[in-house]
């Protein structure tokens, strides 16, 4: 059955991608809007509000990456980032901006229809929580889950970025069970890992530098070699 009330908001410049991006997902039943630079995003998102936008990172002006962080600034919308770029570093900062995916041209118009109802659901699942707080205390420091915050004993907050936190929580979630690269990585990029990807080691290692834990011998995330990572802080 297709999905009829979903909006997607296609930002892209070049006129060629974002027809046939707007057409192909029209056909497939979303209700569809394009934008070709962060000014006209805007103005679409202020009359018609979306659920998931496709952000092209080269934008005149602002770029996606610009744009990426500002929207999770404002809101929890589903955000794909669609670009020529290759290089992980413009992937990793394209997530810690906020990004939920990350897809690079070419690319299969199935696997991003794929990619965008996989999305979805967890737009919808998130906005379907509640307010229900949830606290996980561990060591020197509380992971609120619902405000997205990490505070240590001191009172002090630390910054996370939309990574990070993701990543530090799942691990939390499941104390002294090894998580997987691949699934640590489907968590925070919603796609499947490979071994010359370093995205989930970035993470794991500012966020053992945040959580003051000596990469050397780490007491909080801990490696599992040839396996991924496991969360072996003291929980109270």
């Amino acid at each position: 059955m297709r999905n009829l009330k979903a909006h997607i908001l296609i930002v892209e410049d070049d006129p060629v991608t974002r027809t046939k991006l707007a057409a192909y997902f029209s056909q497939e039943g979303y209700r569809v809007s394009e934008a070709e630079d962060g000014a006209e995003m805007r103005r679409i998102l202020a009359e018609r509000p979306a659920d998931l936008i496709m952000l092209d990172i080269n934008l005149p002006g602002e770029d996606g990456l610009q744009l990426t962080r500002e929207q999770r600034e404002k809101s929890e919308i589903g955000i794909i980032l669609v670009t020529g770029r290759t290089d992980s570093i413009d992937r990793i900062v394209g997530l810690e901006m906020g990004a939920d995916d990350y897809v690079t041209k070419p690319f299969e118009q199935r696997e991003l229809l794929a990619r965008v109802k996989n999305l979805l659901r967890r737009v919808k699942r998130s906005r379907g929580i509640g307010e229900a707080r949830t606290i996980i205390k561990f060591d020197n420091w509380t992971l609120d889950l619902s405000h997205r915050t990490l505070q240590a004993n001191d009172g002090d907050f630390q910054d996370l970025t939309r990574a990070e936190f993701k990543a530090l929580a799942l691990l939390c979630n499941h104390p002294g069970e090894v998580m997987s690269r691949d699934r640590i990585l489907h968590e925070i990029a919603h796609r499947d890992w490979d071994p010359s990807d370093r995205t989930v080691d970035v993470v794991v290692r500012r966020l053992r530098q945040k959580l003051k834990d000596d990469s050397r011998k780490p007491r909080m995330i801990v490696t599992s070699h040839c396996e991924g990572y496991l969360f072996a802080g003291k929980l109270s």
